[in-house]
């Protein structure tokens, strides 16, 4: 029996923003791989097995998903918004990179809604225009990295959506992000922080850059920061289409 690896997107915490794409692939699923919190999103059934692990094995629960396939499982790695954007996907196939025997294994990856596509939507349309993502993490890449793509994503005029701004073990990161935009002259721009977008405890909170503090966001939390012309229309924020 010739198994499948099956990357898929959980979207940002509501079941109702899972597509039906993904929900086929989990019921058919017998084996799911991913971050113990995504994992425990996925119900128990019998012939399934669950193989929730820690944040940071990323490159062994790839390498654990293609060996299973290729003993024949059904095997779906799990990741909450789109598995393309900072999550598993890139990790699986960095782990079948490393392992060319497992090339010929049928692969596909399913999208899922971003957590930036989502905060967007509750706010309105703030990525209306030309926007970039930014993963402030750096576990992966150095700051001085981090710092140079935030200048040149104000310097470009670009609406810029901050993944994992700000966790426990590096709370000053979100902090200097901050700066960095300020002292690139964007403290009159427009951040939303999108917290648990789509959960029960959701909450949404404009400010001006300038307003802003690194103690309102978590690791829950998308920021979102507008370009020049990003404005408010009531309650809601948006990006013109027009650049003047």
């Amino acid at each position: 029996m010739t198994g499948t690896l099956t990357i898929a997107g959980l979207g940002p915490g509501n079941d109702a923003m899972v597509t039906p794409e993904v929900t086929a692939a989990l019921a058919s699923a017998t084996d799911i791989l991913g971050y113990a919190p995504y994992v425990a999103r996925v119900p128990p059934r019998a012939g399934l097995k669950l193989h929730p692990s820690d944040n940071r094995e990323e490159l062994q629960r790839a390498s654990e998903a293609l060996r299973l396939a290729s003993e024949g499982g059904q095997v779906v790695v799990v990741s909450s918004g789109d598995p393309g954007v900072f999550a598993m996907a890139s990790a699986v196939f960095e782990a079948l990179e490393q392992a060319p025997q497992y090339q010929a294994l049928p692969i596909r990856v399913l999208p899922g809604i971003t957590a930036m596509l989502a905060a967007a939507a509750r706010a309105g349309a703030p990525l209306g225009h030309d926007f970039c993502a930014i993963n402030l993490s750096d576990n992966l890449k150095p700051w001085s990295v981090i710092e140079k793509r935030l200048r040149l994503a104000a310097d470009g005029d670009f609406s810029i959506a901050m993944y994992n701004p700000r966790s426990a073990s590096r709370p000053e990161g979100f902090g200097r992000a901050l700066g960095a935009l300020r002292d690139a002259g964007c403290g009159e721009r427009l951040v939303i922080f999108a917290r648990a977008v789509s959960a029960a405890d959701e909450k949404i909170v404009t400010v001006t850059l300038n307003e802003a503090t690194p103690e309102m966001a978590d690791m829950r939390t998308l920021v979102i920061v507008g370009n020049s012309q990003t404005r408010r229309v009531g309650r809601w924020v948006y990006a013109p289409r027009r650049v003047e």
